[in-house]
C-alpha cells in the first residue's frame, strides 16, 4: 500500500481539480480504487496476488537480494504483458505519471510520443553520491559514509554495471517495437526526460546535484484507508480512549506477510516495560501471538495510521515509505526494524533527525526492544525531534504540489 497509496493520494486531488484520472495497476486493487470514485485498468502482474504468497514475501524481503528479486523475478517476466495493457489505455492519456519499476511505462510514452513524469517513492532510487543510500543487506558499507562523493560515485557506478545486466528484457522489448536501447533501463533511464517528482518529505531529502533533472520534492501525499471512508473500530477507539497512549507495533502492508516472531517478542516487550500497546497484525493469522496477550495489549488487523499515531506514544515500524510517513506527520518517537529495499536508508534518515531508534531485524528479540522503548520513551529529545519534524511537515502540501506540477507537465 506504500506504493498505492500515494498515487491514489494524487489522484483523487487531481479529480478534485476537474481532471478525469485511471490508475493502471493490479487487478486486486480495482475495487478500492473505483471505490474513490477514480478510474481503474488492470495491468500484469497482479502483484495483490502475489504478496498473499508468504514464499513469494519472504524471498522479496531477502535483505541481500529482496530488490533484485522483486525486479528481476517479480516484475521482468511480466514486462511484455505489462507493455501490452498500457498500450491500451495511453493512447488517450495527456500525461503519463510512472512508478520506479514499472518498467513499461517510459517504453509505451516514448513510442506514443506521450509527455510522462516519473516518480520516485523514496530518496534510495537517485542513487546520489552527495546523500549516499543505506543499502540493505549491506550494513558494512555505514562505515563509508564519510568518504565522500569519490567513494559513493564509484559505489554507483558498481550499481549501475550490475544494474544494466538486469534490464536486458527491457532492451529486447525496446528493440521489439523499434525503439533504441537505453543505457542503464533500470536505473537512469527509468527517470523521465520531462522530469521527476520526490514524493517525500524535504525533511528527509534535499535535491542533489547528481539528481535526475528537473526533480522536486513534493512532500508525502497522504492516504491512508484499507477501504474508502475507513475509521478506527470501534473496539480499537475504545481502547485509545481508555488509558494512556500505547505503543504501536506495525509492519506495513506488505513485510508484514513475513512478519517472523516480531508480534510475539513484540507482546513480550510491552509485558517488560509495563506500556499499554496495539499490535496491528494484518490479514495473516500467523501473526496472531500464541500466549495470551499482557493486559493493555490489543490486536487488531488494520488501522488509518493518519488516526492511530497521533494517539500513540511511540511508533515500532519496519521503515515503509507510507508508514515512515505517516510516523514523522504524527510527531511520535519510533523504533523503526528495517526488513529490506528502502527501509535501512529511512531507518537511517529518521535517526538522523532524532527521532528514531534502529534494531536490525535479526535482532529484534523483546529484550532489546524493551530497552530500546525505555531508551526512546524516557527521552525528551525523541518527543522534541519528533514534534519539530511534524511542524516542518505541516509546512507541506504533497497532493497540492504533485497536482500542480503534474498540471504544469501536461498542460504547458
Amino acid at each position: 500500500m506504500g506504493d498505492l497509496h500515494p498515487y491514489i493520494a494524487v489522484g483523487i486531488g487531481l479529480r478534485e481539480r476537474g481532471h478525469r484520472v485511471t490508475i493502471a495497476t493490479s487487478e486486486g486493487y480495482r475495487t478500492k480504487i473505483e471505490g474513490e470514485g477514480l478510474g481503474f485498468y488492470p495491468v500484469r502482474p497482479d502483484l495483490a496476488e502475489l504478496v498473499r504468497n508468504p514464499a513469494e514475501i519472504a524471498r522479496a524481503y531477502h535483505p541481500r537480494t529482496g530488490t533484485e528479486y522483486v525486479i528481476r523475478r517479480m516484475m521482468l517476466p511480466y514486462l511484455e504483458q505489462s507493455y501490452d495493457d498500457l498500450m491500451e489505455i495511453a493512447p488517450e492519456a495527456d500525461l503519463i505519471v510512472g512508478h520506479p519499476i514499472a518498467f513499461a511505462t517510459p517504453i509505451v510514452a516514448e513510442l506514443l510520443g506521450k509527455r510522462w513524469i516519473s516518480v520516485a517513492l523514496q530518496p534510495t532510487v537517485m542513487l546520489s553520491a552527495f546523500d549516499p543510500p543505506s543499502v540493505s543487506g549491506a550494513p558494512f558499507l555505514e562505515l563509508f559514509r564519510s568518504w565522500g562523493p569519490g567513494f559513493w560515485a564509484q559505489f554507483g557506478r558498481l550499481a549501475r554495471r550490475i544494474a544494466r545486466g538486469w534490464g536486458e528484457p527491457i532492451n529486447a522489448q525496446r528493440r521489439k517495437v523499434g525503439l533504441p536501447e537505453a543505457a542503464n533501463p533500470v536505473l537512469d533511464d527509468m527517470f523521465s526526460p520531462y522530469g521527476t517528482q520526490a514524493w517525500f518529505s524535504g525533511v528527509l531529502a534535499q535535491p542533489q546535484p547528481d539528481w535526475p533533472a528537473n526533480t522536486t520534492i513534493t512532500g508525502f501525499p497522504f492516504y491512508d484507508q484499507l477501504a474508502p471512508g475507513q475509521r478506527l473500530s470501534v473496539e480499537l477507539a475504545r481502547f485509545l480512549d481508555a488509558g494512556p497512549p500505547p505503543v504501536v507495533f506495525t509492519l506495513g502492508s506488505s513485510a508484514v506477510f513475513d512478519a517472523g516472531p516480531f508480534y510475539a517478542e513484540s507482546a513480550e516487550a510491552l509485558q517488560a516495560v509495563g506500556r499499554r500497546g496495539v499490535l496491528l497484525v494484518g490479514a495473516d493469522l500467523r501473526n496472531q501471538p500464541k500466549r495470551q496477550l499482557p493486559d493493555g495489549v490489543i490486536v487488531a488487523q488494520y488501522a488509518p495510521y493518519s488516526e492511530l499515531f497521533p494517539r500513540a506514544a511511540a511508533a515500532v515500524h519496519q521503515g515503509g515509505a507510507g508508514t515512515t510517513a505517516q510516523a514523522l506527520r504524527a510527531g511520535v518517537p519510533m523504533c523503526v526494524v528495517p526488513y529490506s529495499h528502502d527501509q535501512p536508508d529511512f531507518a537511517r534518515r529518521c535517526a538522523g533527525l532524532g527521532v528514531a531508534r534502529i534494531v536490525p531485524r535479526r535482532k529484534y528479540r523483546a529484550a532489546r526492544v524493551a530497552k530500546e522503548l525505555e531508551w526512546l520513551l524516557s527521552r525528551e529529545s525523541y518527543r522534541a525531534a519528533a514534534r519539530d519534524v511534524a511542524a516542518e511537515m505541516a509546512q507541506e502540501d504533497g497532493i497540492a504540489a504533485a497536482c500542480e506540477g503534474l498540471e504544469r507537465a501536461a498542460f504547458s
